[in-house]
């Protein structure tokens, strides 16, 4: 005979909390509810995400579509100045290019607003577009070479780099980082640009973004020299890495610094003129080329190291300083 007590209570859920069994099942489904919710949100994010499989570049950031524009995924936005200028810019700013106006660096003659100079608009504007994908954790003058000798051999088009060979397009653009990678790319976006655009190139940001291998400060380039349509700060490492010394972009009540280019812009938009905004990038760039240097900053020689919160810190010893203390350690 049964005894009614060991059998479950179907409304002993609600009323007592359900027994250990029942709750394992409950437990379950919620879990599966959420695993569900979850690889819904992933799919629908899958073709912006497209263009980042494989391995990264330095110019690509996860971008999602908010309200029919594009924002950042990486960038926390309740971090980001409230939007006043730090102390004494200006001053920084003008003794900038006081500096700048004594010596050219690579950028004044190679950089990518300078591709296609002699060519008309249409043909101009894809060969901005070309610079700024090859340009990519690669030196101005590599890319300059690269644009000349693409130009030389008449594959500086939509038209002639589709119908082109993919590896005659990867031997002209040797040795650009990623060259593999980027004249698969160039193909790409020539077909698009082709059939989409009838060889010219996107006319907008969002646009711009969904081809392959172009990342947002390559996408500022272009509007801003293509179009002649600001946006938004063309943000690179140099600029990226001069306005973190400079504590032009610190994060709001904190000393911390933007982590990505994509977050310098988007903290220094909030309080730079807009005026500015074109010219700070080969400001800043043919800066960080001779005076600011990634690695052994020249601050001695700066003229506004005086407003650097970061002057003389990066100080490293010297190869053979550091050979020796090793070679008496040993010793």
């Amino acid at each position: 005979m049964r005894n009614p007590a060991s059998e479950p209570n179907p409304g002993s859920e609600s009323s007592n909390g359900g027994s250990a069994s029942e709750l394992r099942v409950f437990v379950r489904k919620k879990r599966g509810r959420k695993t569900i919710e979850t690889q819904e949100t992933k799919y629908e994010a899958e073709p912006l995400d497209q263009k980042l499989r494989g391995p990264p570049e330095i110019e690509e950031f996860g971008y999602k579509q908010v309200n029919g524009s594009f924002q950042s995924s990486n960038t926390s936005f309740a971090n980001v100045p409230t939007g006043e200028p730090p102390p004494n810019w200006e001053k920084v700013l003008e003794g900038i290019r006081k500096m700048r106006s004594t010596e050219d660096a690579p950028v004044d003659t190679m950089g990518c607003e300078k591709a296609g100079n002699s060519l008309p608009p249409k043909e101009r504007r894809f060969a901005v577009l070309v610079s700024s994908l090859l340009s990519s954790q690669t030196k101005d003058n590599v890319t300059h070479g690269a644009i000349q000798r693409l130009l030389q051999n008449g594959l500086l088009a939509a038209d002639t780099i589709d119908k082109a060979d993919e590896a005659t397009i990867k031997g002209l653009i040797y040795p650009v980082g990623f060259y593999t990678r980027k004249a698969a790319n160039m193909k790409k976006i020539a077909n698009i640009c082709l059939m989409k655009y009838d060889g010219d190139i996107p006319s907008s940001l969002e646009e711009l973004l969904l081809l392959p291998g172009i990342g947002p400060k390559m996408a500022h380039l272009v509007m801003n020299v293509g179009w002649n349509n600001v946006q938004g700060i063309c943000v690179d490492t140099h600029v990226h890495r001069i306005c973190n010394r400079l504590g032009w972009v610190s994060k709001s009540c904190t000393k911390q610094k933007t982590s990505t280019p994509e977050e310098t812009r988007e903290a220094l938009q909030l309080w730079l003129p807009k005026e500015e905004w074109v010219p700070i990038n080969p400001l800043l760039v043919g800066f960080g080329q001779t005076v600011c240097t990634p690695l052994r900053p020249n601050c001695g020689m700066c003229s506004v190291s005086d407003f650097c919160p970061s002057a003389f810190r990066e100080i490293s010893r010297s190869p053979s300083k550091s050979k020796r203390s090793s070679l008496s350690k040993k010793l």
